[in-house]
């Protein structure tokens, strides 16, 4: 029977545990957690065992409703634990104490940064020994063993350390409820001593928690809609941009309703793509300054008013600071503020309510998107090509650009990927993911394994460089064992392409490997896995024949050989500019 948890302003999924013979007269720490899990709509854990987390684990794999992935290391299951949290709503990893934890903290940092709700569990010291003086393996030596927590207290929003059986079901139940309502990960270390033995305070099913929803103050929001409304309404050419920040406010629908009302065109930052629906007919494109989409960066800049909902304005967002946007023509749409031009900002209103509001206030003005529409043109085709011709970059794209369906879900790894991803146009219900503000090489593959495991009606298309697939590439293993059908489009052109385009030198050149070998000395006749290497289109077209057709159930593995200098053009463009804020001198004392 399915429940609910309130979680602001919507319902998350979660799951009314099943019956079991009580074996005690009051259940575990362990078993706690497990049902904990299970409720807030967690079906899979992705961990690496320690000797630390053993025993939790032992409790973990005991609860039916809960899947434990075995993970190659630690960094691949948080970024597992990432992924999944973008299709699931909630993640959860689980490693050991130290060298565990100091592992996976770069991937839950990214997880911080993308506003995702991951629940990270160490296993931990006996309780004994804290307090002790004495020192154990798996630390830096020294008899305190407050490192890690305080490395994690940068990187979470919530820590519980549980060391005690008398404060561990409120420790453990605050941490979780607080990853929700905040959406960001939490730490949760548990004495191994711990998960096995029974106490009073975990009953023998979890009491469900209610999350109280967040709601916008009347007299704010009123006011804010108010001036908006009168700020936009005078606008002759107004435009509305989405932002990463829709995500974690849970307002896409409320996005869509003010854009149907509205009429203005509707773009899409770079770290927002996919969270705007590409197939609405206001749908202009990508905003990235520089090298947005062909006549999206003309119609923003030249607008005489544009709504930023959600933005996050970074050096990588704003092509190193360049973006021709003007903060009185502004009106910024924050989760829970709204900022009009150079005058009033209000607080405490929040961006669903804000947005939904705003809708039947708003004049319907079309001008924008006809101006759009008179001076777009469709996108040129790639140039007529030989019989054998080596593989172009953006030959590549048009094919993966017509494998994109509801049923599938692009992710896309930092690199120039970014770019040719970018320029897909996104059908309905097609997922897309990637990690633009953290920009960490080699979250693509944890975070393929992650998302496919939680969406498996859909079939993940990963486009990943080489230079970043040698960080991470181990979990490909984890991949072929659960039995997922991901298409991973592995990009060789010889290193690591994005910096070279920022600044080069000796270091961006890596070791070419065999991929495709290697993934086959990986499967190793177990699971379903199907790998090729092209160089030409007649090769390319033939893998996706195969992968669509005879090889549909099957993890497939296309390495992809291209030239070393075959790179986008907005990445040339962007990696200039990144460079030059890079490069800028001190300021004089």
């Amino acid at each position: 029977m399915e429940s609910q948890i309130q979680l602001g302003t919507t319902l998350l999924p979660s799951f009314t545990p099943s019956p079991v013979p009580p074996q005690t007269t009051t259940a575990t720490l362990g078993r706690h957690l497990a049902r904990r899990l299970v409720q807030v709509g967690v079906k899979d854990v992705f961990s690496v065992p320690g000797d630390f987390n053993l025993t939790l684990l032992d409790h973990l794999v005991a609860e039916p409703e809960l899947n434990l992935v075995g993970c190659c290391n630690e960094l691949n299951a948080g970024y597992a634990a990432d992924g999944y949290a973008r299709a699931n709503g909630v993640g959860a990893c689980v490693v050991t104490f130290t060298v565990g934890g100091l592992s996976v903290i770069n991937a839950i940092a990214g997880a911080y940064s993308e506003n995702l709700p991951v629940i990270c569990i160490v296993g931990g010291p006996n309780s004994n020994d804290y307090g002790s003086n004495r020192i154990l393996h798996h630390t830096i030596g020294l008899p305190d063993f407050s490192q890690e927590l305080r490395c994690f207290q940068t990187v979470t929003c919530n820590q519980a350390v549980v060391k005690d059986l008398e404060d561990a079901h409120e420790l453990i139940d605050t941490a979780i409820s607080t990853a929700l309502k905040e959406c960001k990960p939490v730490y949760i270390s548990i004495s191994c001593n711990l998960p096995g033995i029974p106490h009073p305070t975990f009953t023998r099913e979890p009491v469900p928690f209610f999350l109280a929803p967040r709601i916008s103050n009347q007299i704010g929001l009123e006011a804010a809609v108010e001036a908006t409304a009168e700020f936009l309404n005078k606008a002759v050419k107004p435009v509305l941009v989405g932002g990463p920040k829709l995500r974690v406010s849970k307002a896409q629908q409320a996005f869509v309703e003010l854009a149907d009302a509205c009429g203005y065109p509707i773009a899409v930052m770079p770290s927002g793509k996919g969270l705007v629906p590409e197939h609405h007919p206001h749908f202009i494109g990508t905003y990235w300054g520089a090298v947005s989409s062909s006549f999206c960066g003309e119609i923003v800049e030249s607008a005489d008013a544009y709504v930023f909902v959600g933005p996050i304005f970074n050096d990588y967002s704003s092509v190193g600071y360049s973006l021709l946007i003007k903060k009185e023509k502004a009106v910024i749409v924050q989760p829970n503020r709204v900022t009009i031009g150079d005058g009033p900002s209000f607080g405490w209103v929040f961006m669903a309510d804000f947005l939904s509001a705003l809708a039947s206030k708003l004049k319907k003005n079309t001008m924008a998107v006809e101006n759009y529409r008179r001076i777009y043109v469709p996108p040129g085709t790639p140039l007529k090509r030989e019989i054998n011709e080596p593989l172009r970059v953006n030959i590549l794209f048009k094919h993966i650009q017509d494998m994109l369906g509801g049923d599938t879900a692009v992710i896309a790894e930092t690199g120039d990927s970014w770019f040719n991803c970018q320029k897909l146009r996104l059908p309905e219900n097609c997922g897309y993911e990637f990690q633009m503000q953290y920009g960490s090489i080699g979250w693509s593959v944890g975070a393929t394994l992650g998302y496919a495991q939680a969406a498996k009606h859909k079939r993940v298309i990963a486009c990943i460089g080489d230079g970043s697939f040698q960080v991470t590439a181990q979990d490909i293993s984890t991949m072929i064992r659960c039995g997922q059908n991901s298409i991973i489009f592995l990009i060789n052109n010889g290193g690591y392409t994005i910096e070279v385009e920022i600044h080069d030198g000796p270091y961006n050149v890596i070791k070419n490997w065999n991929y495709t070998k290697f993934v086959d000395a990986v499967h190793n006749g177990e699971g379903k896995c199907w790998t090729t290497k092209v160089s030409t289109e007649e090769q390319l077209m033939e893998a996706i024949t195969t992968v669509k057709g005879a090889q549909k159930d099957s993890l497939c593995f296309i390495e992809v050989l291209v030239h070393k200098d075959d790179t986008s053009k907005e990445l040339l463009e962007w990696g200039s500019r990144v460079a030059a804020a890079n490069s800028r001198p001190p300021n004089p004392q």
